[in-house]
């Protein structure tokens, strides 16, 4: 009997030394991993079930207790019979499922008073995945049978326990945490976020588990996309842990000779990952040495990020396409050929350094692209289509160097990028098979450190990875669907608010305006103040007020919460707003 069980182990622990065991306690440990799974939980180590539950709230008090992973899932555990704690298997990642679900009974023929069967109703809201712990979506509904029985003290156990573990979205937040981890483009150019969820007790050992997956490389969607300064095979020498000085300390093992560039990216990837969850200052050590002879401690502010390289100037403010020409955002015409009038221009893009403009041009029936400077003749691409999106801009990857490549979709399913060269500018296909599969491309974002795309598919809210080859081919790999239970088709505009926030327009009245982070887990309401649906067009920028354009003008706000203001400057509806990039 279990709670015979209990009181003999009180017993018996009451009567042992104490200073043998304190003598014991370890001051070390091994690390801990982002899944525990101990193997050795045992049911005493959580509360015992209210005694009289009934069938209904058993199966519920086991869902929100799995939500709980220490020792091996040891509150749910609890829930079970002896038999069933022996068999349920918690290897797997966890599913989420919506807070708000149902157990219902069953007319089962095995329910004869000493058994029961119940279902659990939900609806899918995604899981971990083991190999990154990165978080990825996952639709439908959930209806699972879970098998009860009476023990031998006439309480109702769980003998039946469910394929795997399943976990309430409230839960999941109060017992994870998301940490982002950062890798490198692929020119090394840039530091790009990678975010994950790693379980939050204890919280001391949070840091050691961020080293261990920043060691593994970036999550398995974003493969091909991201780089990482950290050799194949490195492992932590020891836990990272705060030194005597109050510093934290990451000891690497096992990372080969190195260059002192090398060094430096490794040391920036760490410090930067690492920011979000110390204060600390770090020290990064290779076999108990430092990494780099030039710098014992770093702070954020200490390592380069590239991130000048992915905001725009202070004073590029903004453009507007309106009556077939481009604008400044105070209304007036921008200086050159598209301000001016010298072409019928649809929609438009500016480099992120300012120098370059992109727009798509109404020439006799057809829409074509041009490029060049922005105050210059746009050169006319050869580029044949019916239909074109609105360009966007690819980095240049080098402050003070002009960018040469921009990206459109031709007819809605053909991606291409549109390179400089010493002939002009050449289009070439981008694999875009995986999004072809979803829909129709209406609007396609690259991001501003160039590793993924947004875009509009179907109404769809989709982001992809951008995966480059060495033989120059380039392919957009791994689409996910964000938020398609709240936004469902109603995708209208859409931009790259930060390196891992996408910000889109939407038909929808309760939703104008929706802020979602690139893993989907996320979504945030802006303010529906003063908006009127539908809102055509948005457009963001890192430090940048959105903008956003309904069927009344033009309207800013600086966060979700901010009531939108409207602009001084009058524009027409169908009006355009678009930031560099």
């Amino acid at each position: 009997m279990r709670s015979f069980r209990k009181a003999l182990l009180v017993l018996l622990l009451g009567v042992l030394p104490v200073a043998a065991g304190c003598a014991a306690i370890p001051t070390q440990t091994s690390p801990i991993p982002v899944n525990p799974s101990a193997g050795n939980a045992s049911a005493v180590a959580a509360p015992e079930p209210v005694e009289g539950i009934d069938p209904l709230t058993l199966v519920r008090e086991f869902v929100n207790a799995a939500a709980n992973p220490e020792n091996d899932y040891a509150a749910a555990r609890a829930y079970l019979t002896p038999e069933a704690e022996k068999t349920w298997d918690t290897k797997g990642a966890p599913a989420i499922i919506e807070t708000t679900f149902n157990t219902v009974p069953t007319a089962a023929a095995a329910d004869d008073g000493e058994q029961r069967t119940v279902l659990l109703q939900g609806k899918n809201v995604g899981r971990l995945q083991l190999e990154d712990n990165s978080f990825v979506q996952l639709l439908g509904n959930l209806e699972t049978p879970i098998g009860l029985q009476r023990d031998d003290q006439d309480q109702w156990r769980i003998s039946e326990p469910p394929d795997g573990i399943f976990v309430p979205l409230a839960g999941f937040q109060q017992n994870y945490r998301r940490v982002t981890l950062y890798f490198y483009d692929q020119d090394f150019g840039v530091l790009v976020p990678d975010p994950r969820w790693v379980v939050i007790a204890p919280s001391t050992s949070i840091p050691s588990r961020v080293v261990n997956l920043l060691l593994k490389g970036p999550a398995v969607g974003m493969r091909g996309a991201l780089s990482t300064a950290v050799p194949n095979g490195a492992a932590q020498r020891k836990n990272t842990a705060e030194n005597d000085n109050g510093a934290l300390e990451v000891d690497l093992t096992k990372v080969g000779d190195i260059t002192a560039a090398a060094a430096r990216r490794i040391v920036a990837q760490v410090v930067k990952s690492l920011a979000g969850v110390t204060s600390s200052r770090i020290r990064v050590l290779v076999e108990g040495q430092p990494i780099s002879a030039d710098q014992e401690e770093w702070r954020p502010a200490d390592v380069q990020t590239g991130e000048a390289l992915t905001t725009p100037a202070a004073g590029l403010t903004g453009l507007l396409v309106e009556n077939r020409r481009v604008r400044q955002v105070n209304g007036d015409p921008l200086p050159g050929p598209a301000g001016q009038g010298a072409y019928e221009v649809l929609s438009a893009a500016q480099s992120m350094d300012g120098s370059q403009l992109a727009v798509v041009a109404r020439t006799g029936a057809s829409p074509r692209l041009r490029v060049g400077g922005v105050q210059s003749d746009l050169a006319q691409v050869d580029l044949v289509a019916n239909t074109l999106t609105r360009p966007t801009w690819l980095l240049s990857g080098r402050q003070d160097e002009p960018s040469s490549e921009v990206w459109t979709v031709v007819d809605g399913t053909d991606v291409v990028r549109v390179i400089r060269t010493d002939n002009g500018w050449t289009a070439n296909a981008v694999n875009a098979s995986e999004l072809a599969l979803i829909g129709k491309i209406t609007e396609l974002r690259l991001s501003r450190d160039g590793t993924r795309v947004a875009a509009v598919v179907d109404g769809k809210l989709i982001v992809a990875a951008v995966v480059r080859g060495q033989d120059s081919a380039v392919s957009l790999r791994a689409p996910r669907n964000l938020q398609p239970s709240v936004l469902g088709t109603s995708a209208l505009s859409l931009d790259w608010l930060a390196q891992d926030v996408v910000v889109a327009s939407t038909s929808l009245a309760a939703w104008p305006i929706a802020k979602v982070n690139i893993d989907g887990l996320r979504i945030e309401r802006y303010n529906t103040s003063n908006l009127t649906v539908p809102v055509g067009s948005v457009t963001a920028a890192p430090g940048r007020n959105v903008l956003a354009v309904d069927q009344s003008g033009l309207w800013s706000a600086g966060d979700v919460g901010d009531v939108w203001r409207v602009s001084t400057t009058a524009v027409a509806p169908g009006t355009q707003a678009f930031y560099p990039g």
